[in-house]
């Protein structure tokens, strides 16, 4: 990596115009790369469509998403001979680490893969671990995703670094939107709110325990309300539990929010409250408590780092209805806003903080680097001596 100007071929699932988490810490992190010391161009080949990617940040593009697998394969490869010399291969996603492991292979260059959450939990197919395994550089997103990613493979623990999710400066705090208390007809009523895509693969993130528990709330707060913002092939599933629970009135589905409202969503409640047993980390509980809101997550998975061990917001064990309930009450008995809490997670911070792990990042690329010509040399000047011998 000697030499100015850096070209970085980014490997991702979506990125700019992309819908969430993911798609959110990828922005962040190519836009604070593109600013690292050495690095010219950063070249994103993103595997989704997205709704609309808009102005890109100085030194990235973006390449048209290929969705098929195969077909982003041979894009893949395509764009790395396309665009050479490429000086480094970030993946942004642990399922596709083998196949940016056999392009950096191939191109000679150090692998950069980052991982998320639950696809880093459990044990890793041997073409993941092995990629993983040949990655110079692995960041986690979490301090607990770090720790079940390092029980299923065999690096040097100081190869995997934690880069936690940022917070974008349009989350702040004000007041209750009206247009959305019309909207909700949530004039004079207490709000608590989840923000998440509504996949059937994510059942993980809570939005089922807290309907179950929201009849308990109601004995105690009448007028009370819970928004589930966010929409996806789950939300039947939670429509019909609310039937079931007798709490159908107090709950309402919004579907897919645009971005632009999304702030003034966060403003609306009362109470954030995501019980999820699976986050990788949860930007969303930083997208709340920038806006002032409190929060409450699970005590079993990467919320704790967004909610610093409980400092800045609930935590609580996403398995007991009572504990969340407890908790839901203790906001609402007492709803005073709090201010922005997410200091230490500004955009600053984080471009410090990626730029450091980029340092870290290309001292030991230089010292493999030197150690591999070091053993080249020994290589050449041992076969010499052996024939000067015979």
């Amino acid at each position: 990596m000697a030499g100015p100007g850096l070209r970085i071929l980014a490997l991702v699932t979506d990125a700019f115009g992309g819908n969430g988490g993911i798609a959110q810490y990828n922005r962040d992190f190519l836009s604070a790369l593109a600013t690292c010391d050495r690095v010219e161009d950063v070249i994103v080949l993103p595997r989704f469509s997205a709704r609309s990617v808009g102005s890109l940040p100085t030194c990235v593009r973006q390449l048209r998403p290929v969705e098929s697998k195969l077909a982003y394969s041979f894009a893949a490869f395509w764009t790395a001979v396309r665009y050479q010399p490429i000086d480094l291969v970030f993946c942004g996603h642990l399922f596709m680490a083998p196949l940016a492991a056999v392009i950096a292979r191939a191109l000679r260059v150090p692998l950069w893969v980052q991982v998320h959450g639950i696809e880093a939990w459990r044990e890793l197919s041997a073409p993941q671990r092995r990629s993983v395994e040949s990655a110079m550089m692995i960041s986690s997103v979490s301090r607990h995703t770090r720790h079940r990613l390092l029980q299923w493979v065999g690096i040097d623990p100081a190869r995997v670094k934690v880069l936690p999710n940022t917070v974008n400066p349009q989350y702040h705090p004000g007041p209750k939107p009206g247009y959305l208390i019309d909207r909700h007809a949530a004039s004079g009523k207490k709000v608590l709110m989840t923000v998440s895509r509504l996949a059937g693969s994510e059942q993980y993130k809570g939005h089922d325990r807290v309907i179950r528990t929201l009849s308990r709330v109601l004995s105690h707060h009448p007028d009370t309300i819970y928004l589930i913002v966010g929409d996806g092939d789950d939300r039947l599933r939670l429509e019909s539990l609310a039937v079931e629970c007798g709490v159908v009135k107090n709950v309402q589905f919004t579907g897919w929010v645009p971005p632009e409202e999304l702030p003034d969503y966060f403003r609306l409640a009362d109470v954030f409250v995501m019980p999820s047993a699976g986050e990788g980390f949860g930007i969303v509980f930083l997208q709340a408590m920038a806006t002032g809101v409190r929060v409450i997550g699970g005590s079993q998975d990467g919320s704790r780092d967004a909610l610093c061990d409980g400092a800045i917001g609930t935590l609580v064990d996403p398995e007991n209805c009572e504990e969340l309930a407890s908790a839901i009450l203790a906001v609402l008995d007492n709803p005073a806003r709090t201010g922005d809490r997410t200091t230490r997670f500004k955009p600053d911070l984080f471009r410090e903080h990626l730029n450091a792990v980029h340092q870290s990042f290309s001292v030991q690329w230089r010292l493999a680097r030197g150690a591999a010509v070091t053993a080249r040399a020994m290589s050449v000047s041992n076969a010499f001596s052996s024939s000067r011998q015979d």
